[in-house]
């Protein structure tokens, strides 16, 4: 215990020396954290010695994340987004696939490590575009709503790859056992609108003046719901989404959104440090080049589909032109499912290290052109500075 609060208090005091330099250059915040990870953790100077544990943590932050997500949308407004922007989504994932599955066969991948590869780079960051987005424009806009819905279906697409990764290989079949989670997905949905109607709703009126009960209660609601829906095989994050989609019928739910998005970004913090802790520069020198001809590509690619996708279902041309910068970065699932793909033997190291670096890569670069060319909450200038 005390070495996890040593690490955790080293990891706190670089992360908050190296945002205040990145706000005294200029410099978005993220690749603060994200560069703290690279000199502390284990391939730097090596002063974390539970980075594994740290990683655990931090992805309390996804769930949660995914949880605020879902309590912004109501059923009928998700419903609503979907029609608009599915074709769009749909359109630069398949694009997004065939040229990163292309691109791996060409630097020599294997076809299963080139499929793993096109479908992890399929999706765009649902952290990074949110935390880049004024709660202005989150909430109240439509660049907020037309960009939370293609994270959403993107995020729904990505964990049915996780699902599909997860169903390769097992004596019944990837396609029956997929069919089974998605079985046990409806069930889970329809539990859980009958009892947030039945049970939590009345719950939730009996304290509503009671501020810290009803926070309690919201996070209970989420990362309870989060654990039922893994142990039913259907992930953490999963469950958090489809919880706070089914709280959003409920007018408390800004409120419990609000009050815990500092909570949030605590462990938003953790996360992007691991990101720069997972750094094995052993594994990098041999993917480098491949990783930044990918990271080059992508970030090129996938703002352009948007952009031009985007003009196509009608929206004028700066809008489509901000929304796709935005949204032109590879996704925190792209990680998860590397790493799984791995532990489940799937996939090559290489492979693996290959699109976390990818990922990382765009990461930075994407959070470079959004602060430093759109309104942000982390702005490089007064000017860029929106809340």
């Amino acid at each position: 215990m005390e070495e996890f609060i040593f690490d955790l208090s080293i990891i706190l005091v670089g992360s908050a020396i190296l945002s205040f330099l990145a706000v005294l250059t200029k410099q978005p915040i993220i690749i603060a954290y994200i560069l703290c990870g690279v000199l502390i953790g284990p391939w730097g100077i090596g002063w974390i010695k539970h980075a594994a544990f740290i990683e655990t943590i931090s992805h309390l932050g996804i769930t949660l994340l995914l949880f605020l997500a879902g309590l912004c949308l109501h059923p009928q407004k998700l419903l609503r987004l979907f029609k608009k922007t599915s074709l769009v989504t749909l359109g630069n994932c398949c694009v997004s696939f065939v040229v990163a599955f292309s691109v791996a066969l060409l630097f020599g991948f294997t076809k299963i490590d080139s499929l793993l590869i096109g479908l992890a780079l399929m999706f765009s960051s649902t952290i990074l575009t949110i935390k880049l987005l004024p709660t202005t424009r989150l909430h109240h806009e439509r660049m907020g709503a037309i960009c939370i819905s293609v994270l959403i279906m993107e995020d729904l697409l990505a964990i049915a790859v996780l699902a599909f990764v997860r169903c390769i290989g097992t004596p019944q079949g990837a396609l029956i056992s997929f069919g089974l989670l998605f079985i046990k997905l409806v069930f889970l949905i329809a539990l859980l609108v009958v009892f947030e109607q039945f049970i939590l709703r009345k719950i939730m009126r009996y304290v509503d003046r009671l501020h810290e009960v009803l926070f309690v209660l919201g996070l209970a609601w989420c990362f309870g719901i989060a654990s039922v829906s893994n142990h039913m095989g259907l992930f953490y994050e999963t469950g958090a989404f489809f919880a706070g989609v089914v709280l959003a019928r409920h007018p408390v739910s800004l409120f419990i959104s609000e009050r815990l998005k500092p909570l949030r970004d605590f462990f938003l913090v953790l996360f992007f440090f691991t990101l720069g802790a997972k750094l094995n520069f052993l594994v990098m020198k041999d993917i480098l080049l491949p990783a930044i001809v990918f990271a080059a590509l992508f970030v090129v690619l996938k703002p352009l589909l948007f952009w031009k996708m985007f003009e196509a279902a009608g929206e004028k041309t700066p809008f489509a032109q901000e929304t796709g910068l935005r949204l032109g970065q590879l996704s925190e699932f792209s990680l998860l499912i590397a790493l799984l793909a791995f532990q489940l033997g799937h996939i090559s190291n290489g492979a693996s290290q290959l699109i976390q670096l990818i990922t990382i890569f765009t990461l930075i670069i994407s959070s470079y052109l959004v602060v430093l060319k759109y309104p942000t909450p982390i702005g490089t200038s007064k000017k860029l500075i929106q809340t």
